[in-house]
């Protein structure tokens, strides 16, 4: 890792201690944090927090405003039929639930259920190619095998900065590209699952990143060299990180 990257992981985790030290968060500073995330994450503005002062928490939080196919995540979730899918994203994050390939399936269910219908949880069974990248899946003979590899190497991982874990599943994740659609959009919605689980807000890539994105993770798949996107990853959490603390300090 080089010394400029270093250095802005420790700047995130100097802000990130910062952040742990307000938590648990109070229903106040909660609801601040919910109108700053909604303005920046999703452009409507919210309605105020229908959430009981006792269950009102903080992944409840974030994950009510996070956007999926244009919707906000809990829209997006009640529109499919599984309103029981937030609960699924809140637990894992909750109970800090160790990768599996049975979770990410689920975690694809939730990005594509009732829109997919029966391509939903289901490993490809074609081979495919991603739009303009190097990079070539594997034959969809080897899916289950490269999941299975990619979880258990996740798994050992431990030593590595959390953020940089999470963006080296996320890329080897888009890299196997296990299914005939949904792949990025699961992708990104693991890569915040697994941030969450480690205490990081998510990191959400904005539009004028979206060509610079696609570059980096094309680059990491191609080379296994994933300082490009751990750096823009990292980028994407610092905001957040900024959004969180304003938020919370604005509460006094």
């Amino acid at each position: 890792m080089d010394a400029s990257l270093q250095r802005m992981l420790e700047t995130i985790d100097a802000d990130k201690a910062k952040l742990d030290a307000m938590r648990p968060f109070s229903h106040r500073a909660l609801a601040s944090l919910h109108r700053r995330l909604r303005r920046e994450w999703w452009r409507p503005e919210a309605h105020g927090i229908e959430h009981g002062a006792g269950s009102f928490r903080e992944t409840q939080v974030v994950l009510d405003s996070m956007t999926m196919d244009g919707k906000a995540l809990p829209q997006h979730c009640e529109s499919m039929g599984r309103p029981d899918a937030m609960r699924f994203l809140d637990e894992i994050i909750a109970t800090n639930e160790p990768l599996t390939a049975w979770q990410i399936r689920n975690i694809h269910n939730v990005v594509l259920k009732g829109r997919a219908g029966e391509e939903a949880c289901r490993y490809r069974h074609v081979n495919v190619a991603i739009a303009g990248a190097r990079t070539t899946p594997p034959d969809f003979l080897d899916v289950p095998v490269e999941l299975a590899a990619l979880v258990e190497r996740h798994a050992r991982g431990g030593i590595m900065h959390p953020l940089a874990r999470a963006a080296e599943l996320h890329t080897r994740f888009v890299k196997i590209h296990p299914f005939v659609d949904g792949n990025g959009r699961t992708g990104r919605l693991l890569l915040n699952v697994e941030l969450m689980k480690s205490g990081y807000p998510p990191a959400v890539i904005r539009d004028e990143d979206r060509a610079g994105y696609c570059d980096s993770l094309d680059d990491a798949c191609v080379s296994d060299d994933y300082t490009g996107i751990v750096r823009l990853i990292a980028g994407s959490v610092q905001r957040s990180l900024n959004i969180y603390l304003d938020a919370l300090k604005a509460c006094g």
